[in-house]
């Protein structure tokens, strides 16, 4: 029987995968600062371009309806040719698209620019999940992509302050340009990673339903954790968008004070709310197979109330009721996406993901924002903003009733 590999031989596969964890969590980062900066320099857009709600929900439907159909034909190249190459050519071209924005000066530009970044952005989200995978084993990844989600709040926060900060002093156009060169150096840093063999760290038995597209059609554990998602996106992706609208409307914020505000509350809650999210599904996990999707349905159930308290409650409560919002919000971050990674096996895992990215944002957020302009536009943000709790409300029952289909782990031996 050969003997045990010395500890030492394990230390380059480590500081690999840490580095690998390292420069795509650094990469998602700008990612979402490059993606919530527009929501903090929204007036100054509007008040430029001379546009309504509704054609600034637009612009980020636009830039999630090009995410999602990029999707597939992604996830067919992640199952069949090395991710590091792909995930560099990704982002160069979010990167130097971001720095295309220096020559928009019209609406149209504006929505081709935030279309041609959609593209950029949905091959390294499909890319970077599957390729963590492959560094670390299953009973680990909630607490890698806990870590790796971090950064929506984080570069979330970023964007809103950026933009609001930078766009009031500078013009709109400025906090673009912020994200943009340090994708390009990232770009060139995963030059030196070693991408690992497919699978490598997979644990469980890759069965027909994990492990086959036509046995993806049958895996409970893949779709009920989807639609979930997808409901709870749904609702993110339409009070991200108007957060800082509505706190300069209906608290008389100026557009700075509005995306610093919001900046605020998501950087805190973000990472309050993933890290604990993440902390208690690691602990449930090994009495319950099913707390990846229960911490998450619990996530989308108690945020409810304090969406309605945020806008319709009175205005002394507006800021301790978004801060209890967000928090609950972000509880799934990191177990939600954990669960979509486990219940799937290494030869379609990319493909599953990308299945899985089509599908938040189809039924998510390529539509909710300009749903939710419309109806701004012919009620009020209020009411406009409304419409994610039912969001909430169909992630919690869905995660609920797919919670009984969830992946048994098993600690490794």
């Amino acid at each position: 029987m050969p003997a045990a590999p010395h500890a030492s031989a394990r230390i380059p596969a480590a500081r690999t995968a840490g580095f690998a964890l390292f420069l795509l969590t650094a990469l998602n980062l700008f990612n979402f600062i490059d993606r919530y900066i527009l929501p903090g320099v929204q007036p100054l857009v509007q008040h430029e371009f001379g546009v309504n709600d509704a054609k600034m929900g637009l612009l980020t439907s636009a830039f999630f309806f090009t995410y999602m159909l990029a999707a597939p034909l992604t996830g067919w190249l992640g199952d069949r040719f090395q991710r590091k190459p792909l995930i560099i050519g990704s982002t160069l071209l979010w990167s130097i698209a971001t720095l295309y924005t220096a020559k928009v000066h019209s609406y149209e530009t504006l929505l081709l620019r935030h279309a041609l970044v959609g593209i950029g952005e949905a091959t390294f989200s499909i890319f970077a999940p599957s390729l963590l995978a492959d560094f670390y084993p299953e009973t680990a990844r909630n607490r890698v992509l806990s870590i790796f989600y971090l950064t929506i709040p984080i570069g979330g926060a970023l964007g809103y302050l950026t933009g609001g900060v930078v766009g009031q002093h500078y013009g709109w156009r400025a906090p673009f340009f912020v994200a943009a060169l340090p994708g390009l150096l990232i770009a060139l840093a995963f030059c030196f990673l070693k991408e690992p063999k497919r699978g490598s760290a997979d644990r469980l038995q890759a069965t027909e339903t994990r492990a086959t597209l036509h046995g993806l059609l049958r895996n409970p554990a893949f779709w009920f954790a989807t639609l979930g998602l997808a409901a709870w996106t749904f609702a993110v992706g339409g009070i991200s968008t108007f957060l800082p609208t509505f706190f300069q409307r209906f608290a008389g914020m100026s557009v700075a004070q509005a995306g610093t505000a919001a900046g605020g509350l998501t950087v805190v809650d973000g990472l309050i709310g993933t890290a604990v999210g993440g902390w208690l599904a690691q602990r449930w996990m090994r009495r319950n197979d099913r707390a990846l999707y229960l911490v998450s349905g619990w996530g989308s159930l108690l945020a409810i109330p304090f969406v309605a308290l945020v806008l319709f409650g009175p205005l002394k409560l507006l800021m301790p009721a978004a801060f209890a919002a967000e928090f609950f919000l972000f509880l799934g971050n990191g177990p939600l996406n954990a669960a979509i990674v486990n219940s799937v096996a290494a030869p379609i895992r990319a493909t599953a993901i990308s299945l899985n990215l089509f599908l938040i944002h189809a039924l998510g957020d390529a539509f909710s924002p300009h749903l939710i302009g419309l109806l701004s536009d012919k009620t009020n943000l209020r009411v406009g903003l409304s419409m994610t709790q039912a969001a909430l409300l169909i992630s919690g029952i869905i995660l609920f009733t797919g919670a009984r289909f969830a992946v048994p782990l098993e600690e490794e031996k």
